[in-house]
């Protein structure tokens, strides 16, 4: 019993995000796959890609750090009414295996001679494939529309091309971030922005009971933090499950945090029985009360 409310409180949870606002699932001009990394073939990010412009695109991809350092790129080709596949372990080059980042697949012309920003209509799905554990674990993606700077090359994108995602909550928003950390449950909290998240930001935690404590969250990295809520300095032992609630309005006057920015938690507990992935919800701030 205890296995099956677990699994439908994450469906539930997944559910939420998306009536929320975060989109997925539609065609764009590009897309984000906002946690990517591979240790071979046997655990690999795998990405599907789907062209419905009515005509051939080229299809630009750049894979980042979490820092937003621009590390390697590439481009194809696909018709109309085309299906893409794209294994990381295999797309990647060497050196890669074990270390973190992000993709943006985004529309240029008709071939990969125009790196200009294009439009276009793809869209696309992600999965963390791990053989070893026979697990294959939904990887959201975040639709576009994508805003690019003025002047941006698709084949030399860099840490400031990138300006907003439409399928991210912008930043302001309020975020709610699940953790699961009960009968020896892990959990581990993918942000991602468009801007620099990195420092140490003052958010409220909060157990199943509508307890709360304010607490920090340290954010490393400054496009893309994977971190475990479990290390969080003061929270109570009790807080085992229950959500993270985090104004991202402050984190964008102290640590400059601008653009779009999306979280979801991934949740490996044996009540599962596999890796689960549940999208973090947000919403507007309250509007200021007017006297």
């Amino acid at each position: 019993m205890k296995k099956f409310a677990m699994a439908a409180v994450a469906a539930a949870a997944m559910t939420v995000g998306v009536a929320h606002a975060y989109t997925a699932g539609t065609f764009s001009n590009g897309v984000v796959v906002p946690n990517v990394i591979h240790n071979g073939l046997a655990d690999t990010t795998a990405v599907g890609l789907v062209n419905q412009s009515g005509a051939t695109k080229a299809v630009f991809w750049t894979f980042f750090d979490q820092d937003s350092k621009h590390v390697t790129d590439g481009c194809f080709t696909m018709t109309d009414k085309d299906y893409q596949p794209f294994v990381w372990a295999n797309e990647s080059g060497l050196g890669l295996e074990g270390k973190r980042g992000y993709l943006v697949f985004s529309v240029g012309g008709a071939t990969c001679a125009d790196s200009a920003p294009g439009t276009g209509a793809i869209a696309a799905h992600a999965f963390q494939v791990t053989t070893a554990s026979k697990d294959v674990a939904y990887t959201p993606v975040i639709d576009g529309t994508l805003t690019f700077a003025s002047g941006a090359d698709l084949k030399t994108l860099g840490a400031a091309s990138l300006t907003t995602v439409g399928g991210a909550a912008p930043v302001g928003h309020i975020l709610n971030m699940r953790y699961y950390l009960q009968d020896g449950a892990k959990t581990n909290i993918v942000v991602w922005s468009t801007g620099n998240q990195k420092g140490s930001h003052t958010v409220d935690i909060f157990d199943d009971k509508q307890n709360r404590k304010s607490v920090n969250f340290d954010l490393a990295k400054e496009e893309l933090d994977w971190f475990d809520p479990s290390t969080i300095a003061g929270r109570p032992a009790n807080f085992v499950d229950g959500f993270i609630e985090w104004n991202t309005a402050n984190a964008a006057t102290t640590a400059g945090l601008a653009g779009s920015v999306f979280s979801y938690s991934v949740i490996d507990a044996p009540a599962f029985g596999a890796v689960q992935t549940v999208l973090g919800f947000h919403k507007a701030p309250p509007a200021p009360v007017v006297p």
